[in-house]
């Protein structure tokens, strides 16, 4: 018998299912618990963001990689809730960097306030987040560091460009580091810090690095396709604010004559809403579009590939089905 379980997955076992929501509202209450201040307006501003909600995805991969040691180890949640305020801080700086007006169909914290407050709010849930790991060991620590690292050359790489380099190339190693590096830790600190050997502890950092670009460039593809507001922003969002995703770079590499027009609005503004919904429906109707999700399936059928090890059980399957559902949020 299955249960429907997290990040919309399928079919996950009941007694899993109900091992990680009791996990979740553990890390949810320390999570809220952690953003607290005695100053009122830090604690409102670190709150703005964790109330909004989200997907959890990152205290959801610790916690399911716990499953493959002991999931009731005193660092398990922790570690998750450490992942998500890392997470969570870089969303601070990342609305800095794009001027972003909205974040989780909420004004973003530096439209709300300005920028300064953003950028401190940020370093506030870093330092948050490096209280909690004190406790976790200097292994913990020393992950932590170079997985920061690689958020920071991540955002460095997406600043300066391609140059001359391949733009899918390098918008893929940017996805690595900015958004996989982090999925990774958060599958290296749950079969860590549940006891898991040594070789499982591989196996979930390399899975989570490739689920976690999968994971990326499902939001690429969704920003394009979807029809509703459910991921917290309207269709098109990245498009607007000219942000070079998967599928606008695989247009730009188009030589295809019939793709002419679209490449031609692809270098314009977009913000006017005409000029916007026909590069919208253009690239909707893209070849684009299809290389995209190439990409996507090339990098859930790699991290699939790297669950061979692991034990079968339940766990093994709820992680086949988030590479599934990872694929599916795309269509």
């Amino acid at each position: 018998m299955t249960t429907p379980g997290p990040f919309g997955l399928a079919a996950v076992d009941p007694t899993l299912a109900a091992g990680l929501a009791t996990g979740m509202a553990g890390v949810e209450l320390l999570l809220r618990d952690s953003v607290t201040s005695d100053y009122p307006f830090v604690h409102q501003t670190s709150r703005h963001l964790v109330d909004a909600g989200g997907k959890r995805f990152r205290p959801l991969m610790v916690l399911l990689a716990s499953n493959l040691g002991d999931p009731s180890s005193p660092g398990v949640v922790p570690s998750a809730v450490v992942v998500e305020l890392t997470h969570l801080a870089t969303l601070y700086h990342d609305d800095v960097m794009d001027d972003a007006d909205l974040r989780r169909g909420a004004p973003s914290a530096n439209a709300r306030w300005d920028n300064t407050v953003a950028i401190l709010t940020g370093d506030f849930l870093f330092a948050k987040a490096s209280a909690l790991l004190a406790d976790l060991g200097p292994e913990a620590v020393r992950i932590q560091a170079h997985t920061f690292e690689r958020l920071v050359t991540g955002q460095i790489k997406e600043t300066l460009g391609p140059g001359g380099d391949d733009a899918v190339a390098h918008y893929l190693a940017v996805v690595a580091d900015k958004t996989g590096s982090l999925i990774a830790t958060s599958g290296r600190f749950g079969a860590l810090l549940s006891g898991a050997g040594d070789d499982v502890v591989e196996v979930m950092t390399r899975f989570g690095e490739a689920i976690g670009v999968a994971f990326q460039l499902a939001d690429d593809v969704l920003d394009v396709t979807s029809d509703s507001e459910a991921s917290g922003k309207t269709p098109g969002t990245d498009l607007r604010e000219g942000v070079r995703t998967l599928p606008v770079l695989h247009a730009l590499a188009s030589q295809d004559p019939s793709e002419a027009e679209l490449r031609h609005l692809l270098s314009q503004d977009l913000t006017d809403g005409d000029r916007h919904g026909r590069a919208l429906a253009l690239l909707r109707a893209s070849p684009a579009m299809a290389a995209a999700r190439s990409d996507l399936r090339r990098y859930a059928d790699a991290a699939r590939a790297e669950l061979a090890p692991l034990p079968s059980g339940p766990t093994k399957d709820a992680l086949f089905a988030m590479c599934d559902q990872v694929v599916h949020r795309s269509r």
